[in-house]
């Protein structure tokens, strides 16, 4: 076939005719019509993942309270936020816990609930200066009140993970979730054949500035994210995304059992079928995938 262009398949989009299917539905065509055909057939291929990604959070500016703080210690829902920046920033962790119950609520489940349009407490504490004279706030908002709210992820869609177990004579409690002792399960997080990463594994379509289905709304990749290892199949993205635009559909605050909070992110990210290399990779099966066996019983990397 002859490779298409972006701007091929972009018209293709504007004229209503471009043909797209899911990872899912790819394997099938490129097992009945064969590689060259489903090159030629299939224009773009969509891939996601939804699952916990515990580095996750979000800025937040709140504008300027009158008088004004200069927010040093601050609590959202009394759940430590970061204060580094400017006044009025900050950043909420996902895996913050809160600092009562800790447990049972955490920075994940505040980004849940300001995406849903719940009422958030805000809590500050600060030290006074000429120009930033209150010690102290107290006080209400929603995401409507604030003038920015951008989830930013340092380590996303990962391309896969360990599968944990345990081999220990006592339970774990993990991010990995409960393992029972002397190997009696086994905890693999990962969505196969529709992960965005598995479909791209050379970042032939997938990289700075690709814009991504994220948390629901419009996100885009800021570049490879934390611990990204490409070479041994454990590639990972930076993104980001107005949290205004996102539905608590796809951005769930969850709390592993002894553990503690995190947040589950949808990321669904369009594949371009160029060649039929691409067309080759977007077939990719489960059954494909191998990964690592780690024994969380033993207390090192």
């Amino acid at each position: 076939m002859m490779p298409k262009s972006y701007n091929e398949i972009n018209q293709k989009i504007k004229n209503g005719d471009v043909v797209v299917v899911t990872a899912e539905e790819m394997i099938k065509i490129v097992q009945s019509k064969g590689i060259n055909v489903a090159a030629e057939e299939i224009d773009v291929v969509t891939t996601g993942t939804f699952g916990p990604m515990c580095s996750s959070g979000a800025f937040l500016n709140f504008g300027h309270s009158d008088p004004p703080i200069k927010l040093e210690h601050l609590w959202l829902n009394e759940v430590h936020a970061y204060h580094g920046n400017a006044a009025v920033d900050c950043y909420i962790g996902v895996t913050r816990a809160a600092d009562i119950k800790p447990f049972d609520y955490g920075g994940g489940n505040v980004i849940e609930d300001l995406v849903s349009g719940k009422r958030i407490r805000l809590r500050g504490t600060s030290y006074t200066t000429d120009c930033y004279p209150l010690e102290e706030i107290d006080t209400y908002f929603t995401i409507d009140d604030l003038n920015q709210a951008i989830l930013c992820n340092p380590r996303n869609a990962y391309q896969k993970y360990v599968c944990a177990v345990n081999s220990t004579d006592k339970t774990l409690y993990t991010y990995m979730g409960k393992l029972l002792p002397n190997l009696g399960n086994a905890h693999y997080a990962g969505a196969g054949c529709l992960n965005p990463l598995c479909n791209d594994p050379d970042y032939e379509t997938i990289g700075i500035g690709t814009r991504i289905f994220l948390g629901g709304g419009i996100g885009y990749v800021m570049g490879e994210g934390t611990q990204h290892n490409p070479k041994d199949g454990f590639g990972t993205l930076f993104l980001k995304g107005d949290l205004k635009q996102m539905k608590p559909e796809y951005l769930r605050g969850v709390n592993f059992e002894k553990y503690g909070p995190s947040m589950s992110v949808g990321v669904g990210i369009p594949i371009p079928i160029l060649n039929e290399k691409l067309a080759c990779k977007t077939a990719i099966k489960d059954e494909d995938i191998e990964t690592d066996v780690l024994d969380y019983g033993v207390p090192r990397r």
